[in-house]
């Protein structure tokens, strides 16, 4: 695992419309939910992405986050990959190579290619993010959707871990032995909706493979900073 001092924060100016000068309609997303054990997951999971890998998928990271608190979360993941990590902003544009994180106290769907925040619908300990997250993605990215489910308590992610199979999406799921909380991780496996489980350090040369194998070769794009 990394340390903050091992590996320097990379500021990167946030995405946008106008800055978005690639089609994004054919690029696989992958939505990535924890709770409780999450960080080291996140740790394990992207810094298994070596830096001169480009995978051709965004990502959308969904953690159970204290709405009174200022998010960490945005700025630790930047310490494990070289990919861009922003904090999601109202109608940001989704762009491949790039890492997007829920802030604090709202809940997120994606509906044609752009991340729309809302407000939360349940009260603190009865929200389920992830569910809702996943099955937006499953509406509007159909097989294109991806879900991996983290270390955690409680089930969510399971309900929208089906909603992305229903669609002819992907789900992969942190094994239970490797996870520090395995509660949703092992919510998923019982309900039958895992095609891999897998410790995180081992997720992202299999994602790449299943993204390469089941929608071609994707291309190494890098969004242009401007």
């Amino acid at each position: 695992m990394h340390t903050a001092e091992e590996i320097p924060v990379i500021k990167h100016p946030a995405p946008d419309a106008d800055s978005n000068k690639f089609s994004t309609a054919d690029i696989p997303i992958v939505g990535i939910g924890a709770s409780a054990g999450g960080l080291a997951a996140f740790d394990n999971f992207f810094s298994a992405i070596s830096d001169d890998t480009n995978p051709g998928v965004a990502f959308v990271v969904l953690q159970h986050l204290d709405p009174t608190h200022k998010s960490m979360l945005t700025e630790l993941i930047g310490r494990y990959t070289r990919m861009p990590v922003y904090e999601v902003k109202d109608g940001m544009v989704v762009q491949p190579n790039c890492v997007y994180v829920i802030p604090p106290n709202r809940d997120m769907i994606i509906e044609y290619g752009t991340l729309q925040l809302q407000e939360p619908a349940e009260s603190r300990g009865f929200r389920l993010p992830i569910n809702s997250f996943f099955r937006s993605l499953a509406l509007s990215k159909l097989e294109l959707s991806i879900g991996i489910i983290l270390s955690g308590t409680g089930e969510d992610g399971t309900l929208g871990a089906r909603a992305i199979k229903d669609e002819g999406g992907m789900v992969m799921v942190q094994s239970p032995e490797s996870s520090e909380y395995d509660g949703m991780p092992s919510s998923a496996i019982a309900a039958g909706v895992a095609d891999y489980i897998l410790p995180p350090a081992e997720m992202p040369a299999q994602l790449i493979a299943y993204v390469n194998q089941s929608f071609g070769k994707i291309p190494n794009v890098v969004p242009k900073a401007e």
